[in-house]
C-alpha cells in the first residue's frame, strides 16, 4: 500500500514538473516573482483565455507538522500532508453571451498523514482541532465544485446551483493559518457529521439578495449525504444515501470604516436529518447505563458569528496594517459532540518596509466538548468497570481543548508563500491526562 502511495506521489510530482517545464518553454515570465502564476502567462495565451472567459486554476498546499514536545506520544517525528487543485472558472457571458452567468469546475487530490492523530492526541480520543488543516477526507481525487451562477434584477438577486460545499458561501473564512481552528468555515469543523467542508461537495442551491452595497442576506439548501465521505465516492452525483437537508441562512455586512475593509456574518443552520442524542436512550435514561439505543432527534441546529476588520493602515498604505478576526459557533446540546467554539486572530500585513507583502499572525481558540458527552464517557467507564486511564477499554474524559498559533508568511513570489509556524495545544482532545503539545509547522501555498 505504501509503495502504491509513493508511486502516486511521484506521478503527481512528475505532472507538476511537466507543467512547470511547459510554462518555462512557452512563456518568458515563468517563475517570475512578479507573475501571479508559477508557470507564467504561457506566452500571453493565459491572459487571452481569461479575456475569452476561461480562467484555469492550478494550486498546491503542503503542510509539515512535527511534535517538538509533549502530546500523547513524545516520540518525535514529522508528518506531511498536501492537496493539489485543478479547475476552471468560466465567464459564460464572454463565452456564450449568457448575461451575468458564471460557472466553475474544481478537482482536488489530498494525500499524506497528520501529526495530530497519534502523536499529539490520544488515539482513543484524537484531537478536536488538527495541526495540519489540509489533512482529511481521504487520499483520493474529488469533484469539489461543479456549479453555475446567475444574477438577476441588476445583480440584486444571485442564484447558484450544482455541487459545492456550504463553507464556500456561508460562514466563510480565509485559510492562511495551519491549525484547523483558525482555517476556513468553522461550523463545518464542529457541526458533527452534517456540514461538509472543502473538498467534499453536495448537491446544493444558494440564493443571495443584495440589500445594498454593504449588506446582503442569503439562504441555502444542501443535500446531507454521508456516503459522499466514503473512499471512492469523490465523483458521486446520485442522491442514494441521502439522510436529509442542511438549511443555512446568513446576514453579511461589509462596512468600510475609515476606508478600511470589514466583514461581519451572523447565521443559523438546521439539519432535517435524524440525529442521535449524545447521552439519553429511547426512554430518556442514560444509554451508557441501560445499554438501550440512543434516543433519536428529528433534526439538529446551531448558529455562528464571524467578524473581520482591518484596524490600521501602514503609513497610508491600506494594503498593509493590522487586522483582527473572531469566530464563534454554538451547537445543539442534545445531539452535537462540540457545543461551542470561539477564536480570535491578529494579522499584520507588511510588517517591514523591506518586505511589504509578508505577514505575521497570531491566534487563540477554545473548543468545548458537550458536558453530556463527558458524562456519557464517565458512565461508560463505570458500566465497563474501569477507572484507570491507561486501561485500553477506558473512555477518555473530554472537556476543553485550546489551540494557539503564531506564524510568519514569507511572500517569496506572487505565486509562492512559505509560512513557518509554531502551535501550542493545551489538553489535546480535551483530555487532561494528555500533556500539552508544542508543534512546529510549515505551510506552503503555491499557484501554478
Amino acid at each position: 500500500m505504501k509503495k502504491n502511495n509513493n508511486a502516486q506521489r511521484i506521478g503527481q510530482l512528475s505532472a507538476v514538473a511537466a507543467m512547470m517545464l511547459a510554462g518555462s518553454v512557452h512563456a518568458a515570465d515563468a517563475f517570475s516573482s512578479d507573475s501571479e502564476w508559477m508557470t507564467g502567462d504561457w506566452g500571453g495565451e493565459r491572459t487571452k483565455l481569461i479575456e475569452q472567459g476561461i480562467d484555469i486554476k492550478m494550486d498546491y498546499v503542503g503542510e509539515v507538522g512535527g511534535n517538538l514536545h509533549g502530546g500523547y506520544n513524545d516520540d518525535k517525528t514529522a508528518r506531511y500532508s498536501d492537496q493539489f487543485g485543478l479547475g476552471v472558472a468560466l465567464d459564460l457571458q464572454k463565452l456564450w453571451g449568457w448575461d451575468n452567468t458564471q460557472a466553475k469546475v474544481q478537482f482536488t487530490n489530498r494525500n499524506g498523514y497528520n501529526i495530530s492523530n497519534d502523536r499529539v492526541g490520544d488515539p482513543r480520543a484524537g484531537t478536536l482541532s488538527s495541526s495540519q488543516e489540509v489533512y482529511g477526507r481521504g487520499h483520493m481525487v474529488r469533484l469539489t465544485q461543479l456549479w453555475i451562477k446567475h444574477q438577476f434584477f441588476d445583480n440584486k438577486l444571485d442564484v447558484k446551483a450544482g455541487y459545492f460545499g456550504e463553507g464556500e458561501d456561508f460562514n466563510t473564512f480565509p485559510c492562511d493559518f495551519q491549525n484547523l481552528a483558525f482555517c476556513g468555515s468553522q461550523v463545518g469543523n464542529w457541526a458533527t457529521n452534517i456540514w461538509y467542508n472543502w473538498p467534499v461537495s453536495q448537491a446544493a442551491i444558494r440564493v443571495k439578495y443584495n440589500i445594498n452595497d454593504e449588506l446582503y442576506a442569503q439562504i441555502g439548501a444542501y443535500n446531507q449525504n454521508p456516503s459522499q465521505l466514503e473512499h471512492g465516492n469523490g465523483f458521486k452525483l446520485s442522491g442514494s444515501g441521502t439522510k436529509g437537508t442542511v438549511l443555512p441562512v446568513e446576514l453579511v455586512w461589509s462596512p468600510n470604516p475609515n476606508s478600511l475593509p470589514g466583514e461581519y456574518r451572523v447565521g443559523y443552520y438546521k439539519s432535517t436529518a435524524d440525529a442521535d442524542d449524545v447521552r439519553e436512550d429511547v426512554n430518556g435514561f442514560d444509554a451508557a447505563t441501560t445499554g438501550d439505543a440512543y434516543r433519536t432527534h428529528s433534526s439538529k441546529h446551531g448558529y455562528w458569528f464571524v467578524a473581520q476588520q482591518q484596524l490600521t493602515s501602514h503609513n497610508g498604505d491600506k494594503s498593509r496594517g493590522l487586522s483582527i478576526a473572531a469566530n464563534a459557533t454554538f451547537h445543539d446540546k442534545d445531539t452535537n459532540f462540540i457545543d461551542n467554539y470561539q477564536s480570535v486572530m491578529f494579522v499584520y500585513k507588511g510588517p517591514f518596509d523591506a518586505r511589504p507583502k509578508d505577514d505575521v499572525g497570531i491566534g487563540a481558540a477554545r473548543i468545548h466538548v458537550n458536558n453530556d458527552v463527558k458524562k456519557n464517557a464517565e458512565l461508560l467507564n463505570v458500566a465497563n468497570g474501569v477507572s484507570d486511564y491507561d486501561n485500553p477499554v477506558f473512555s477518555p474524559i473530554r472537556e476543553t481543548e485550546y489551540n494557539y498559533e503564531i506564524n510568519y508568511g514569507f511572500h517569496v513570489t506572487n505565486w509562492l508563500t512559505v509560512r513557518p509556524n509554531l502551535q501550542y495545544i493545551t489538553h489535546p482532545g480535551g483530555v487532561d491526562e494528555v500533556d500539552n503539545a508544542l508543534v512546529a509547522g510549515l505551510k506552503i501555498q503555491s499557484t501554478f
